[in-house]
Formats: C-alpha cells, structure tokens, sequence
C-alpha cells in the first residue's frame, strides 16, 4: 500500500462522522481555549509585551545614542590628530627656522669676529711697523751721529789738529747727509 491510499482510508470513516468530529474538535472546548488564549494575550500585552517593548525601544535608542556618540568621539579624535599633526607640523618648522637663524647668526658673530681679529691683527702690525720705524730711525739718528763724531775724532787725527766746533758741524752734516743716500 500506498502512502496515499492509507490516507484516504484513514479519512473515509471520518466523512461519514463529519468533518470537525473526524479531526476531534469539540465546539465548546475551542470556543474556550481561543477566549483563554485572547485573555493571556492581553495579559501579557499589558504586562509582558508593553515593558518589554519599552524596554527594548529603550536599549535601541541607547545603542543609537552610544552609536551617535561614538561617532562624534571618532570625529573630534580625528580633528584632534590633525590638530596635533598641525602643531607637530608647525613646531618642526619653528624649530627649524629658529635652527637656520641660530646658525646664520653665529656665521654672522664668526665672520665679525674675524674680520675683528684681522682688524686687530693689521692694528697691532702697523703699531710694530710704526714702533719699528721709528727705533730704526732713532738707531739711524744715533747712528749716524756716532758716526759723525767717530768722522770728526778720525779726522782730528788725521789732521793731527783739534777741530774747531764749526768745522765738527760741518763734517757730521756732511756725514750724515752721505749715510742718508
């Protein structure tokens, strides 16, 4: 046998019986159960499903509030990296100027400082240069009146006579005007 032709002898005492009695449902004991089931659905709408759903419409609109929320924490902490990315930025380029400023003014303070040192330097060379001129042409004017008398006495004795002071100032002049050449 058949799948299908058990079920239709399993119906055929039922439709003789009627339909409802075939299947065992009973009138009164449905009109009872769908009454007991509408009065526990309204229990529980009022009890159960009211809080609950208020309950849940709470918990949506607090993971919407956190969601909201935490976008705008996402926001200010990127304009906040960029804040700081900026000041990273501009401090660097601070630093960087300060740094170049730094180093041209010790470039400039060197080259002061040298061209001081060489103006000192020239400064105490024509001071030495002067100083040495000047011993030098007193040495020569020593020099050259040593000499002179040297002249004069060597020509006294030559001469074999004492020289008269006109004669000394002649011969020193004309001396010293030969050493001059």
């Amino acid at each position: 046998m058949t799948l299908f032709t058990t079920s239709i002898l399993a119906a055929a005492p039922a439709a003789n019986e009627g339909i409802a009695e075939g299947f065992g449902i009973n009138g009164p004991a449905i009109l009872a159960q769908v009454i007991l089931f509408l009065i526990v659905y309204l229990i529980l709408k009022k009890f159960a499903f009211g809080p609950i759903g208020a309950m849940l419409e709470e918990r949506r609109k607090t993971i919407e509030a956190a969601q909201l929320n935490a976008e705008k924490i996402r926001k200010d902490l990127q304009a906040t990296e960029s804040k700081i990315e900026e000041m990273l930025q501009s401090a660097n380029s601070d630093s960087e100027r300060l740094i170049n400023e730094a180093k041209e003014s010790a470039e400039k303070l060197g080259d002061q400082r040298k061209q001081q040192a060489v103006a000192e330097a020239q400064a105490i060379i024509e001071k030495a240069n002067k100083a040495s001129e000047a011993e030098r042409a007193a040495m020569m004017n020593e020099l050259k009146a040593d000499f002179g008398k040297l002249v004069v006495a060597a020509t006294s004795k030559v001469a074999g006579k004492e020289l008269s002071a006109a004669d000394q100032e002649r011969i020193s002049r004309e001396t010293a005007a030969d050493l001059a050449q």
